[in-house]
């Protein structure tokens, strides 16, 4: 899932491959939970945080936190490593500065 991203929105027009590419991954973020637990893997301190640290942190059942981490994966924003019982996600770094940069807007500067 890797693009050369593009300036931002208010630079020029997404090109319509960087479109597809990202669309998935803000459709993934849309959703609360999503987006915290997004929020808690990106900033683990060791840059990877256990399954086992995530669930506590919702009231909500184990299936649905997987379901919630598996759109994270297959949207391309994070990456999963099974450890024995447990699996370690981790941010994918690149994804994320292409979704920062497309929403970076310059301050405005007063004439």
């Amino acid at each position: 899932m890797d693009v050369s991203c593009c300036p931002s929105l208010t630079e020029q027009r997404v090109p319509a491959e960087a479109a597809a590419v990202l669309a998935p991954a803000f459709k993934a973020l849309g959703d609360p939970v999503r987006l915290q637990l997004m929020s808690m893997i990106a900033s683990a301190e060791s840059g990877e945080i256990c399954v086992c640290d995530l669930t506590p942190a919702f009231d909500l059942t184990g299936p649905t936190i997987s379901h919630h981490l598996r759109t994270l994966r297959e949207a391309g924003l994070v990456d999963a490593e099974r450890r024995g019982t447990w699996v370690y996600y981790r941010a994918r770094p690149a994804l994320l500065g292409q979704l920062a940069a497309l929403l970076t807007v310059a301050p405005e500067v007063n004439a």
